[in-house]
């Protein structure tokens, strides 16, 4: 019982001249680990479209419940994505989301990405809800915001062909 007491003080005085690891927070920000999953994202394409095409597979795989999607038909004259919808209304409760990641294995079209940024906090329970204006990326330089007027027949697959998919 002396020998562990002993060990235990060594331990605590080795500890005891070592420089502290506190990292102060708002100022220094840790880099995250690779597979970290974080606040969600919106992406789009390089000319301005958006990626979600509306198909709702997100809210289907959600453990939780907490995306709500709303689907409308694009037309040549408002095109919002390169399919036959877009995500009219797309909306994820922050307090029931679990960061499992269901949503962003489950979109077809890579829309939905559980992105690095971590600093989540609120004051009321509306500001939990993320809507699709606080989620969609901005429009990538070179490209148009949406919705966009588009000739007729240019976009004919909800998925436009990827050189090299993830």
């Amino acid at each position: 019982m002396i020998g562990e007491l002993l060990r235990g003080m060594a331990t605590t005085i080795k500890h005891l001249f070592k420089p502290p690891v506190t990292i102060a927070y708002p100022e220094v920000k840790r880099p995250v680990r690779y597979r970290f999953k974080g606040r969600h994202e919106l992406k789009r394409y390089d000319n301005g479209l958006e990626k979600c095409i509306g198909c709702s597979l997100c809210a289907a795989a959600c453990p939780a419940d907490a995306i709500f999607v709303e689907a409308a038909e694009n037309t040549d004259e408002r095109r919002f994505s390169p399919g036959e919808r877009y995500a009219s209304t797309y909306e994820i409760n922050m307090i029931r989301c679990i960061f499992c990641g269901y949503c962003e294995d489950a979109c077809p079209t890579e829309a939905i990405v559980l992105e690095d940024n971590y600093e989540l906090s609120y004051y009321d329970r509306a500001s939990t809800i993320y809507t699709k204006d606080m989620l969609i990326v901005p429009v990538p330089e070179g490209g148009k915001p949406t919705p966009q007027k588009t000739p007729p027949g240019l976009y004919n697959r909800p998925i436009p062909d990827m050189e090299d998919p993830k």
